[in-house]
């Protein structure tokens, strides 16, 4: 992905994670990945993609187990 960096970041990678998402990258159930493997995928630092995820999370797509990372919904 080419994020455009003249607009904020996170929101562009909230929307890319959410294209996989429905894509089916990840089922159900399954553990998503973490946010220090997605800013090395994405190049960006960690609470960059910390906001991508929590933006996630809100939306209801993944939970966040305490000390066992997130999954998706």
């Amino acid at each position: 992905m080419d994020l455009d960096r003249a607009r904020p970041v996170w929101p562009q990678i909230a929307d890319d994670l959410r294209r996989r998402l429905d894509a089916g990258e990840w089922k159900a159930g399954e553990r998503f990945p973490g946010t220090v493997a997605l800013a090395a995928e994405y190049e960006v630092t960690q609470s960059t993609t910390q906001k991508a995820v929590v933006a996630l999370r809100e939306e209801g797509r993944l939970r966040t187990v305490l000390g066992a990372g997130s999954y998706v919904v």
